[in-house]
Protein backbone atom coordinates (compact mmCIF):
# COMPACT_ATOMS: atom_id res chain seq x y z
CA UNK A 1 0.00 0.00 0.00
CA UNK A 2 1.32 3.13 -0.74
CA UNK A 3 2.31 4.99 2.61
CA UNK A 4 2.44 9.08 2.28
CA UNK A 5 3.57 11.91 4.56
CA UNK A 6 1.52 15.17 4.14
CA UNK A 7 2.75 17.93 5.80
CA UNK A 8 0.45 21.03 6.25
CA UNK A 9 0.35 23.74 8.82
CA UNK A 10 -3.58 24.23 8.34
CA UNK A 11 -5.20 21.66 10.37
CA UNK A 12 -8.55 21.51 8.25
CA UNK A 13 -6.84 21.42 5.02
CA UNK A 14 -4.47 18.34 6.73
CA UNK A 15 -7.46 16.42 7.62
CA UNK A 16 -9.31 16.91 4.24
CA UNK A 17 -6.12 15.64 2.88
CA UNK A 18 -5.53 12.95 4.97
CA UNK A 19 -8.91 11.79 5.17
CA UNK A 20 -9.74 12.02 1.04
CA UNK A 21 -6.09 9.27 0.37
CA UNK A 22 -6.91 7.21 3.33
CA UNK A 23 -10.25 6.70 1.15
CA UNK A 24 -8.53 5.65 -1.94
CA UNK A 25 -6.68 3.29 -0.22
CA UNK A 26 -3.30 4.94 0.99
CA UNK A 27 -1.62 4.68 4.25
CA UNK A 28 -0.81 8.50 5.84
CA UNK A 29 0.95 9.85 8.06
CA UNK A 30 0.68 13.65 9.10
CA UNK A 31 2.64 16.11 10.07
CA UNK A 32 2.01 20.23 11.48
CA UNK A 33 5.17 21.90 9.99
CA UNK A 34 8.21 21.29 8.75
CA UNK A 35 10.66 20.19 11.21
CA UNK A 36 8.16 17.86 12.08
CA UNK A 37 7.87 16.34 8.91
CA UNK A 38 11.36 16.19 8.45
CA UNK A 39 11.59 14.11 11.43
CA UNK A 40 9.03 11.53 10.28
CA UNK A 41 10.22 11.50 7.24
CA UNK A 42 13.33 10.57 8.83
CA UNK A 43 12.38 7.71 10.83
CA UNK A 44 9.62 6.51 8.23
CA UNK A 45 9.53 4.81 4.84
CA UNK A 46 7.28 7.09 2.51
CA UNK A 47 6.24 6.03 -1.08
CA UNK A 48 5.69 10.04 -1.47
CA UNK A 49 5.98 13.03 0.26
CA UNK A 50 3.04 16.10 -0.13
CA UNK A 51 4.10 19.05 1.64
CA UNK A 52 2.96 23.00 1.84
CA UNK A 53 5.27 25.75 1.00
CA UNK A 54 4.66 28.16 2.89
CA UNK A 55 4.96 27.01 6.85
CA UNK A 56 6.72 28.70 10.04
CA UNK A 57 9.95 27.35 11.09
CA UNK A 58 11.03 25.19 8.30
CA UNK A 59 9.02 25.78 5.33
CA UNK A 60 8.57 23.49 1.60
CA UNK A 61 11.51 24.13 0.62
CA UNK A 62 13.92 23.25 3.72
CA UNK A 63 11.68 19.38 3.50
CA UNK A 64 12.07 19.67 -0.42
CA UNK A 65 16.05 20.60 0.13
CA UNK A 66 15.96 18.02 2.87
CA UNK A 67 14.36 15.02 1.36
CA UNK A 68 16.64 15.55 -1.74
CA UNK A 69 19.84 15.86 -0.09
CA UNK A 70 18.73 12.39 1.61
CA UNK A 71 20.07 9.00 0.92
CA UNK A 72 16.21 8.76 -0.35
CA UNK A 73 16.12 11.43 -2.56
CA UNK A 74 14.17 10.15 -5.63
CA UNK A 75 11.14 10.16 -2.93
CA UNK A 76 8.25 12.20 -5.43
CA UNK A 77 7.33 15.20 -3.83
CA UNK A 78 4.17 17.23 -4.27
CA UNK A 79 4.68 20.70 -3.37
CA UNK A 80 1.16 22.62 -2.10
CA UNK A 81 0.86 26.59 -2.55
CA UNK A 82 -1.88 29.59 -2.29
CA UNK A 83 1.56 31.42 -4.35
CA UNK A 84 2.77 28.17 -6.66
CA UNK A 85 4.58 31.23 -8.60
CA UNK A 86 7.32 30.73 -5.73
CA UNK A 87 7.48 26.94 -6.50
CA UNK A 88 8.65 27.52 -10.22
CA UNK A 89 12.05 26.01 -10.18
CA UNK A 90 12.20 24.18 -7.23
CA UNK A 91 12.68 20.40 -7.35
CA UNK A 92 9.20 19.19 -6.62
CA UNK A 93 7.54 16.18 -9.27
CA UNK A 94 4.36 17.91 -9.11
CA UNK A 95 3.18 21.54 -7.47
CA UNK A 96 -0.65 22.06 -6.39
CA UNK A 97 -2.44 25.53 -6.26
CA UNK A 98 -4.35 26.25 -3.44
CA UNK A 99 -7.16 25.91 -3.02
CA UNK A 100 -7.83 22.67 -5.45
CA UNK A 101 -10.45 20.25 -5.73
CA UNK A 102 -9.76 16.59 -3.71
CA UNK A 103 -9.91 14.38 -7.02
CA UNK A 104 -6.88 17.12 -8.82
CA UNK A 105 -5.18 15.90 -5.35
CA UNK A 106 -6.24 11.93 -5.90
CA UNK A 107 -5.47 11.97 -9.32
CA UNK A 108 -2.24 13.86 -9.16
CA UNK A 109 -0.84 11.01 -6.16
CA UNK A 110 -2.20 8.06 -8.48
CA UNK A 111 -0.12 9.71 -11.38
CA UNK A 112 3.10 9.78 -9.60
CA UNK A 113 2.03 6.36 -7.90
CA UNK A 114 1.88 4.47 -11.29
CA UNK A 115 5.25 6.70 -12.37
CA UNK A 116 6.96 5.23 -9.50
CA UNK A 117 5.58 1.72 -9.66
CA UNK A 118 3.49 1.76 -6.01
CA UNK A 119 0.33 1.12 -5.98
CA UNK A 120 -2.63 1.62 -2.89
CA UNK A 121 -3.58 -2.22 -2.82
CA UNK A 122 -6.56 -4.09 -0.70
CA UNK A 123 -5.94 -8.05 0.69
CA UNK A 124 -8.80 -8.64 -2.21
CA UNK A 125 -6.58 -7.08 -4.98
CA UNK A 126 -3.72 -9.68 -4.09
CA UNK A 127 -5.81 -12.45 -4.51
CA UNK A 128 -7.31 -11.29 -8.10
CA UNK A 129 -3.52 -10.84 -9.26
CA UNK A 130 -2.14 -14.49 -7.54
CA UNK A 131 -5.06 -16.32 -9.48
CA UNK A 132 -4.77 -14.87 -12.57
CA UNK A 133 -1.28 -16.28 -12.41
Amino acid sequence: MGSILVIEDEKGILGLIEAALTRFGHQVETAEDGKEGIRKFDRGSFDMVITDYVMPEVDGEGVLDHIRRSSRHRTPIIGMSGTPWLLQGADFDLVLAKPFPLNKLVESVKSLSHANNFLPYRPHDLRAVASAR
